[in-house]
């Protein structure tokens, strides 16, 4: 097949979904000796594609067209003529933002949430009217959409009346090899020492982004918390500014134990490993998530997560984070407390997210988004009726035989 990615969502790979993309994107390279891959990249991020460049095609995007709305145009204009003069099979557009109305080749969505209809106020009156209308019409014209988790899965069969058999839950992996265990003092010699953490701490990394990741109620949880123990431990906030930043970094300023609330901005992926590794003990209050990364991340360096359940974070967390309710701020307050004072808790929660973050892996998901395209390479030639139950026969047939490399590379 040859398959190509828009990755022009990924705001820098400062983002949940520009994490997302460039590890997809690595886990795919292997696959690059039976398929051909080209990634559609905005100049400025083609510095983070150099790990690629030796085994797919990077076609640069002018940066005239990273700002949002002339993105989406270049989307809807230049993109299909793009696709179609390379001979694409397979476009994979992995954000909901940017998918095409026009149908060049099989066309592959990955939709990470669907913020729009759960969290109000979450963004201006504009996005929420492209996220709610706009998005639902082109999501009805993709060949195949991948949901991160089975609770987005849900929601875009009930919001945007997608098809079930069109939908294929696939959840993010993790990279073992840069998320793994070690030594907390080196990593706080590293990371904490640089700015004078020496005590313990909890982590918080999110980007700051109001209210939708809840910072303020964390924020208020931990004045209480701190007014109540006179304990040492400090909060520390990692994370670019988002829509609502000042509010947070307000609020961080206004606190009674603003000596105590660590700000760090934008965190390099490559420096997360040691934050988790450093920090006593991982929060993560968000109020909606389409999958939540980091709870995961924290746990797979060994850090103990508290972490809220709303959304898809229960489905991903499992039973291995003490559940913080995002609504409620007393509760985070008395769980926070628990977490500083109980050290065997803490073992506990160590050991429970070890295992749990073992449940994900970038190959598996690579593997199983390949098998997205085959079917959509074939979904796209038959009438949408093909997926309906009793169709299928025919559709795995050709899936196989795409896979297997006998379909047109």
């Amino acid at each position: 097949m040859r398959i190509a990615l828009s990755t022009s969502v990924m705001q820098r790979g400062r983002s949940g979904v520009g994490q997302h993309v460039l590890s997809l994107v690595r886990a795919l390279i292997p696959a690059a000796a039976r398929h051909e891959f080209t990634l559609f990249v905005l100049e400025g991020d083609l510095p983070l594609f150099a790990f690629a460049s030796a085994s797919m095609r990077l076609l640069p995007v002018p940066e005239r067209h990273r700002p949002p709305v002339r993105d989406i145009i270049w989307h809807q204009t230049a993109l299909p003529r793009l696709v179609q003069r390379h001979g694409i099979d397979v476009l994979h557009v992995p954000s909901y933002r940017r998918m095409l109305w026009t149908r060049p080749c099989a066309l592959v969505a990955t939709i990470h949430d669907l913020a729009p209809f759960n969290l109000a106020g979450k963004y201006d009156w504009a996005r929420m009217f492209y996220g709610r209308v706009v998005a639902r019409r082109l999501a009805l014209r993709q060949d195949a959409i991948v949901a991160v988790s089975a609770t987005t899965a849900r929601d875009i069969e009930f919001h945007f009346s997608v098809p079930a058999g069109r939908i294929t839950v696939i959840p993010n992996g993790l990279d073992h090899d840069q998320f793994r265990p070690g030594s907390r003092a080196l990593a706080l010699e590293a990371v904490g020492a640089p700015r004078g953490l020496k005590g313990p701490f909890f982590l918080y990394v999110a980007r700051l982004e109001h209210p939708a990741k809840n910072h303020a109620g964390l924020i208020e949880a931990f004045n209480r918390f701190k007014a109540s123990t006179g304990s040492p431990w400090r909060l520390v906030l990692a994370g670019g500014d988002w829509h609502g930043a000042g509010t947070i970094r307000g609020l961080a300023r206004a606190s009674p134990f603003a000596r105590d609330i660590d700000v760090l901005g934008f965190v390099p992926s490559a420096d997360l490993p040691d934050w988790y590794r450093a920090a006593d003990v991982f929060v993560f209050p968000s109020f909606h998530e389409g999958f939540g990364m980091p709870p995961i991340e924290a746990m797979a360096c060994a850090c103990p997560v508290l972490s809220s359940t709303s959304g898809a974070l229960g489905e991903t967390v499992g039973a291995a984070a003490g559940r913080l309710d995002p609504l409620e701020v007393e509760q985070i307050r008395a769980q926070l407390t628990r977490a500083a004072s109980d050290g065997a808790w803490r073992e506990h929660l160590r050991a429970a997210g070890l295992a749990r973050a073992r449940a994900f892996d970038w190959k598996a998901t690579a593997e199983a988004t390949l098998g997205v395209y085959a079917r959509a390479a074939v979904a796209s030639a038959l009438p949408r009726g093909a997926l309906e139950p009793g169709r299928s026969g025919r559709l795995e047939e050709s899936r196989a035989n795409l896979l297997a490399g006998t379909g047109r590379k």
